[in-house]
């Protein structure tokens, strides 16, 4: 696998400068879409760190059937492309079937292997047939270790472009907790890791027929991933989480978003010179 990987042209490596991976969980509209994506493009370039997009078109393991799941694949990819070439960013967004791969592929940049199918062989396979760079989120009942088998799986569709995120583990019900040592475990297999703290402070299943969360915690958590040493920060962001359709309770409202990323350039920047 390679140590560093290039997605649109942002280098993404453990010993790179800090790589942002933001946006809302899911497309809701093209104009908030589109407007969302511009003012995070403006708060990274202003903090000067390199920045790529993500939404998804399908969130198709919503806890309740009467979920929002978002526009679909044909309808979300042109928003995708959309907002790839009027802001030129790179775009990276979640597939949830291995059919999904070849035309996603066709406008991410980067294409995601959810947590919870991150043992799905099939799925895994198809999109590393795509040659283009493929993140997988570490599911959250797997050990950090356990992830050589995905790298096996990806190496055996032809890929070595892959970027593997942590994104918090089980721990009883409704809850979750980020071990540290994952993500330096991780990294010691050669691959770029990310960590994905809007996720990591989720509370599955915890409101009943959605996911709670503990947004108050994305500062420190963000903090200690950073000072580990790691490629990327993926952060879920909304104009207004409370009206939003999908992870509401844990999206990073906006307005925050350029305080947390001043205060981990911080470290980062520490970090990395001591590596």
């Amino acid at each position: 696998m390679k140590k560093e990987v290039e997605a649109g042209g942002v280098i993404i490596g453990n010993r790179r400068k800090l790589v942002l991976m933001a946006g809302p969980c899911v497309i809701e509209t093209e104009s908030a879409t589109l407007k969302l994506a511009g003012q995070i493009k403006k708060i990274a370039e202003e903090i000067r760190m390199p920045f790529i997009f993500k939404s998804s078109y399908d969130k198709a393991n919503r806890t309740s059937i009467k979920s929002f799941r978002g526009p679909g694949l044909k309808k979300g990819l042109k928003i995708l492309k959309k907002v790839k070439d009027e802001l030129d960013v790179p775009v990276l967004t979640d597939i949830h079937s291995p059919e999904d791969a070849a035309p996603a592929a066709e406008v991410a940049d980067i294409l995601q292997i959810p947590a919870f199918l991150s043992r799905q062989t099939d799925i895994i396979m198809a999109a590393a047939k795509t040659d283009r760079p493929v993140n997988v989120k570490k599911g959250q009942f797997m050990a950090p270790h356990d992830v050589k088998h995905i790298i096996e799986k990806v190496r055996r569709g032809g890929n070595n472009k892959l970027l593997l995120t942590e994104r918090g583990t089980f721990f009883g019900y409704n809850n979750l907790v980020v071990d540290m040592r994952s993500l330096t475990i991780m990294a010691s297999f050669g691959c770029p890791v990310i960590f994905d703290v809007t996720h990591s402070i989720q509370q599955p299943g915890a409101d009943g027929k959605t996911s709670g969360g503990q947004p108050e915690f994305i500062s420190c958590l963000a903090g200690a991933a950073i000072a580990v040493g790691i490629a990327g920060l993926f952060v879920e962001v909304h104009h207004d989480p409370g009206r939003a359709l999908s992870d509401g309770t844990s999206m990073l409202e906006l307005k925050s978003l350029k305080k947390i990323l001043r205060h981990v350039k911080k470290i980062d920047e520490v970090v990395k010179k001591e590596i």
